[in-house]
């Protein structure tokens, strides 16, 4: 029997290929501008999704219903999410790494320690506009990233007190990397 717009959903729940063959020649072209569409960041996956639709149109013709909708509009919709389903892969793929395949970076430790000089050469630059106090205040909470309230108490200071002192530190502090930046 050969297929065309009034036989081919019943010859594919029947299981003959010639109303899948009707599908892919009639529809092909749109399913896979959508397929393309959702996947362009990864092209050469798209071929792959395109016959994962046409595969599922096969496996579940039994959920079109013809009068629910057309069956083009059911055909978008299994592309839509067998791409959808493309991109969820692909994203479990990439974040699941073999343990074979990973490096353990070795620490190198000059290198470290001269970026640590560079940092605290930089911060008590920045920091010396302050007073002793208030430097003692910014190096425990942002440097040693103590809370607030235990810096605080560690220097003698209210709760209140010390969020005072660091609003009018970060305001002396925005003031000297403005003249920084124009000099």
């Amino acid at each position: 029997m050969r297929a065309d717009e009034t036989n081919f959903v019943k010859l594919i729940r029947e299981g003959k290929e010639a109303g899948m063959e009707f599908v892919i020649d009639t529809y092909g072209p749109l399913l896979a501008s959508i397929v393309k569409k959702r996947l362009y960041a990864v092209p050469e996956r798209a071929e792959e999704c395109i016959n994962d639709v046409f595969l599922g149109i096969w496996k579940n013709i039994d959920c079109f219903d013809e009068r629910k909708g057309s069956f083009v509009s059911w055909a978008v919709g299994v592309a839509r999410l067998e791409a959808i389903d493309m991109l969820r892969r692909m994203r479990r793929e990439h974040q699941t790494v073999p343990l074979e395949k990973l490096e353990i970076a070795q620490e190198d430790g000059a290198f470290e320690a001269l970026v640590s000089r560079e940092l605290s050469e930089e911060t008590e630059e920045i920091l010396g506009c302050l007073s002793e106090k208030d430097q003692e205040l910014f190096r425990r909470i942002f440097v040693e990233e103590q809370e607030p309230e235990e810096a605080g108490k560690a220097l003698g200071m209210t709760r209140d007190h010390v969020y005072v002192r660091l609003s009018r530190g970060k305001k002396k502090l925005r003031g000297k990397l403005k003249e920084r930046k124009r000099a």
